[in-house]
């Protein structure tokens, strides 16, 4: 993988070079979506990269604050990737935390005992029917 500083790399291209996403067509439908942001506003697809630049990716339930650190369009292997950049001390936290929140919420839902017998199936129908009405 070559760290190409003075060269320009876009933002999709640098997305899928630093493994962040798995194709480039889905680094692009991120960025259209708005799951990205370049220096706290919605870029386009084609935006260039620059070193130093902070973005905010949001991938399923973590959003990840990240600084770039280096320029690459080539996709190589992970080890190489991270160096190109660096998630900050209050996003590691703040994905931590949420992780946490989403786990303990998790545990909290637990499944019934037992089985509904018939009439409390009935009861259920009879309630659902309502809800519905």
């Amino acid at each position: 993988m070559s760290s190409t500083p003075a060269s320009t790399v876009r933002l999709d291209k640098w997305l899928w070079a630093a493994r962040f996403y798995k194709t480039r067509s889905l680094a692009k439908t991120a960025i259209e979506k708005g799951q990205v942001l370049y220096q706290g506003q919605r870029p386009k697809v084609s935006r260039e990269v620059e070193v130093g630049v902070h973005l905010v990716i949001t991938q399923g339930w973590d959003q990840k604050e990240v600084e770039v650190l280096g320029l690459s369009s080539q996709r190589g292997p992970a080890s190489v990737a991270q160096q190109l950049y660096q998630e900050t001390a209050a996003s590691q936290t703040k994905r931590a935390a949420v992780a946490e929140q989403r786990r303990l919420q998790a545990t909290g839902l637990s499944a019934p005992e037992q089985r509904p017998d018939k009439k409390s199936r009935r009861q259920i129908h009879r309630f659902k029917r309502q809800e519905t009405s």
